[in-house]
């Protein structure tokens, strides 16, 4: 599998570890930045590029994956979120990498250098490249969703709304809605 990684200066150390540990699991590594400790660089662009380079890889039917690294992986996961087809996940745990692959089919990770031990974090990449999409419907359907809003700003109808009550109508008048309940 391809593993696109990025990071920012407080991932730096983590990022050339990961390298190691998945180049000898057989992964092919692509690193894009920062090459070199620079407490001032910008993460954005990296992480970018990394999620791009998946975008692209998917759609020339090679099986890959991205990685990217920052204090708490917040701005890394959010900059990755921003190319269109990438799924990123923040993970800090074995059950957030797992989910990310059974429910959200997530093609990219975000994890904090600064949260997490290098051991931590590895247990979370492997278990994510080795978990696989559960293919349930309703994942399915979840991920669609996302698709077509990330598409054209459409938003599919609301189960709950019925044929005569669009879903923003819904949401607006709802005082069923418990936002605490998610």
């Amino acid at each position: 599998m391809r593993i696109h990684i990025a990071t920012d200066h407080a991932g730096l150390e983590f990022s050339t570890q990961l390298q190691h540990h998945l180049a000898e699991q057989g992964h092919d590594v692509v690193d894009h930045g920062p090459l070199d400790y620079d407490a001032l660089d910008d993460y954005p662009s990296f992480c970018i590029r990394a999620a791009q380079a998946v975008v692209r890889d998917q759609a020339a039917g090679i099986e890959t994956r991205g990685i990217v690294f920052g204090g708490s992986g917040n701005g890394e996961q959010i900059a990755a979120n921003k190319v269109a087809g990438i799924r990123a996940a923040l993970v800090w745990n074995i059950p957030t990498a797992e989910l990310a692959r059974e429910h959200n089919d997530a093609n990219v990770i975000a994890i904090g250098a600064r949260q997490h031990t290098f051991e931590e974090a590895v247990t979370f990449i492997d278990r994510f490249i080795a978990t696989p999409f559960s293919n349930d419907e309703r994942h399915i359907r979840r991920i669609a969703q996302i698709a077509a809003f990330e598409q054209d700003g459409s938003l599919l109808p609301d189960p709950r709304a019925g044929q005569d009550r669009p879903a923003d109508v819904l949401a607006a008048d709802d005082s069923s809605f418990d936002p605490e309940a998610g």
